[in-house]
């Protein structure tokens, strides 16, 4: 399919041989305040999950593709639609990348892949973000594409610095270039 395929990486469903790089990334303590987890995910569990994500967007509420460089064919991440609201034509957007292929644009060409997909492919309205305000990184990325700061929860995220707020950003469909 054109709309999940870029110039240096596609992105793919999960399949069962992700789950030693799905492991790693649901269980890397460092991204737990970013997902809200508070526990280690088991294998199992993963397991689990990437069985049932066979599902489609309509039952299950959410999409998760994996980042794949198209030459190597290496796993950089997930990309992810959440919190589908068909009724309202919205669904949320998150996404990681791995460390070591982080600065090379990867995040950049998977967002737009995604954005493209949701809008043309699934015909939603509006895609939205929730950034931690120190994540300059994710802000600038999400700004790229359009999307604007239309609010701040307070003291929102609790990290090991303490209460963070969180910026919640928004692209409608008919502002999106």
């Amino acid at each position: 399919m054109t709309y999940l395929k870029g110039k240096s990486i596609f992105l793919r469903a999960l399949e069962p041989s992700d789950i030693d790089f799905l492991f790693a990334v649901e269980n890397d303590v460092s991204l737990w305040h970013i997902s809200q987890t508070m526990q280690p995910f088991s294998r199992h569990i993963l397991e689990a999950y990437i069985e049932s994500a066979k599902s489609d967007i309509y039952e299950a509420k959410q999409l998760r593709l994996v980042i794949c460089e198209i030459v190597s064919n290496n796993l950089c991440g997930f990309i992810d639609l959440y919190d589908f609201d068909p009724r309202n034509n919205r669904a949320g957007v998150g996404i990681v990348v791995a460390e070591s292929f982080r600065k090379k644009g990867i995040a950049s060409e998977a967002l737009e892949l995604l954005i493209t997909y949701a809008f043309e492919f699934l015909n939603l309205f509006q895609l939205y973000a929730c950034v931690e305000e120190n994540n300059q990184a994710s802000l600038t990325l999400f700004s790229k594409f359009g999307f604007e700061k239309t609010g701040v929860r307070k003291q929102w995220n609790w990290t090991t610095t303490g209460f963070q707020d969180e910026i919640f950003l928004q692209l409608i469909q008919h502002n999106h270039v």
